[in-house]
């Protein structure tokens, strides 16, 4: 029985040391107290003033796993399928799945596991700055007057300003764990919300320049993490696809072919070489050339393409940014007056007198990255039929109550009083304007969550025509919700959507695997041509 208990005491004092251990490890131990009030500020999280270290450090001990270590834990089944999806895992049917065989799905599919997290906040400076675009890394050394030799490649740029983030910090009499404002400084309003739109991540809704940052701030891990993924599976890609594709080409090429390539990529051919050794010779030097080999450098072709992370994935984020940028273009070519000088009012931007169409679309455009700078009376055109007449309920305003109560009323009228009462609010200010503004902070977020899902088919068309978006005939509800959550999308948030930035981003880095394949190839004859182009839409396919 002594042993026994002998035992069991020795092993509590185990799992109490270790347990000691883990706590004095984790990254937040090191941290100032600046640097905890903020973390639990970006992270919502409510902490007493004044607080001591003790207090505030148990707060984070708290909330760290939720935000650091499995931040998936919080999300909805659709999100969780979203992830399992992106990362290639079929599941059956992910509405019908339970949200625990998800969860569980997700958590064995996790970027990385809790030491690695932890490793990586005791040491923010290796990684925050990989997400930046080149641009964003030199504003960064030019302000702080950090020397970077000619040509500024991303390399020298990043070891530059990783090298110089803690005496910058310092210099500034800033904490660097943890980094506060000063680490954006040379970055604006639309270069924070773009960095929010090209990792898919939603901006917060209305926003100021600290709500922007703090979003950055905390969703860099994450963003870091996509980051590597998608390189390695766009450097993958392009390996794969290469070798593939080579192999079926140079099969198909004569022998003049094969020595055209020969001549051309500096590769002596010996007299009396048949066409076999040849195709072989070819085969050893495309490795040589595309870096394949021990001995091949880094200023290979394929090499230089692909052996930066960063500078690949920078690549690929400036053509998905196009292409998000495009499509929001092409979107609101249709969008009506009124719509559009909504947008514009929604940020913030002053509208000329007498605008035309053409100016106000380039207006929108010039501020697709813009976030929305606080409520407005559009705030109320997506918010459900009943949530409206809690709105107009709410108010106090007779107009509004009455409004609210009128039987056979449309949810066209309800957006109209609603708008007219939030007017009437804002003007009169004080308690009315208060509580209009609780309102809606408190309501649209859950309202949105489930946007459209209880509208009639009339009217989600009214919502559609006051952007001028035509119906087409035969569309089903569910055809209708999509267009309409499409353009809801677009008019709050701009250039992107949280998970279409991702698929597009994988969509460029495909087409731009492809596209580099071809040149490296030179091409010459129109076979060689065609079977490469039955590889490229088969590529597609498989993708």
């Amino acid at each position: 029985m002594r042993i026994a208990t002998a035992l069991l005491s020795l092993a509590l004092g185990a799992n109490a040391v270790l347990a000691s251990s883990w706590f004095s490890n984790a990254a937040y131990n090191k941290w100032h107290e600046t640097e905890l009030e903020r973390w639990l500020s970006d992270h919502d999280v409510p902490y007493p003033t004044p607080a001591d270290r003790k207090e505030l450090e148990k707060l984070v001990q708290k909330n760290w796993d939720s935000y650091v270590v499995s931040p998936y834990k919080d999300w909805d089944t659709a999100k969780l399928g979203e992830y399992l999806k992106l990362k290639g895992i079929e599941t059956k049917d992910s509405a019908a799945a339970s949200k625990d065989s998800l969860l569980t799905q997700v958590q064995s599919n996790w970027y990385e596991t809790e030491d690695k997290a932890q490793s990586a906040w005791g040491n923010v400076r290796d990684w925050i700055l990989d997400t930046w675009t080149d641009s964003q890394l030199k504003a960064f050394c030019d302000h702080h007057g950090i020397p970077v030799p000619q040509p500024r490649k991303r390399d020298t740029l990043l070891q530059k300003a990783r090298s110089t983030y803690q005496t910058v910090a310092e210099k500034a009499g800033e904490t660097a764990a943890y980094p506060g404002n000063w680490l954006y400084e040379t970055w604006s309003e639309s270069d924070l919300k773009e960095w929010l739109d090209t990792h898919g991540i939603p901006a917060p809704q209305p926003t100021t320049r600290d709500k922007l940052i703090a979003s950055v701030r905390r969703n860099s891990r994450l963003a870091y993490l996509r980051m590597q993924e998608q390189s390695a599976k766009a450097q993958a890609s392009a390996k794969a696809a290469y070798d593939t594709l080579t192999d079926k080409l140079i099969d198909s090429w004569s022998e003049s072919q094969l020595k055209e390539f020969c001549d051309k990529n500096s590769i002596n051919v010996p007299q009396g070489t048949k066409v076999n050794q040849l195709r072989a010779l070819v085969r050893k030097h495309r490795a040589e050339l595309l870096g394949d080999t021990v001995s091949a450098t880094a200023a290979s072709a394929f090499g230089a393409a692909t052996s930066n992370i960063g500078e690949g994935y920078a690549k690929a984020t400036d053509s998905a940014s196009k292409a998000a940028h495009d499509a929001f273009s092409k979107a609101i070519n249709t969008w009506s007056d009124t719509r559009l000088k909504a947008y514009l009012d929604a940020r913030g931007v002053p509208v000329p007198q007498a605008s035309k169409t053409d100016e106000l679309r380039a207006l929108v455009r010039k501020n697709s990255h813009k976030a929305m700078s606080g409520w407005t009376a559009w705030t109320f055109d997506d918010l459900s039929y009943e949530n409206l007449k809690d709105y107009l309920a709410s108010t106090g305003d007779s107009a509004a109550k009455k409004a609210s109560e009128k039987a056979g009323a449309t949810r066209d009228d309800l957006v109209k009083a609603a708008q007219s009462a939030y007017a009437s609010a804002s003007s009169a200010g004080g308690s009315s304007w208060a509580s209009a503004t609780n309102y809606v902070a408190k309501q649209t977020d859950a309202a949105k969550a489930n946007t459209f899902e209880t509208w009639s088919d009339s009217e989600l068309k009214s919502y559609l025509d006051s952007y001028g978006i035509p119906v087409p005939q035969g569309s089903t509800t569910n055809e209708l919700r999509a267009l309409a959550r499409r353009q809801w999308t677009y008019f709050k948030y701009g250039t992107s959507t949280p998970s279409e930035t991702i698929f597009a981003k994988l969509g460029e880095n495909a087409k731009a695997t492809w596209d580099w394949v071809m040149d490296q190839l030179s091409i010459g004859s129109e076979a060689a041509r065609k079977k490469a182009q039955e590889s490229k839409v088969k590529g597609h396919k498989e993708l």
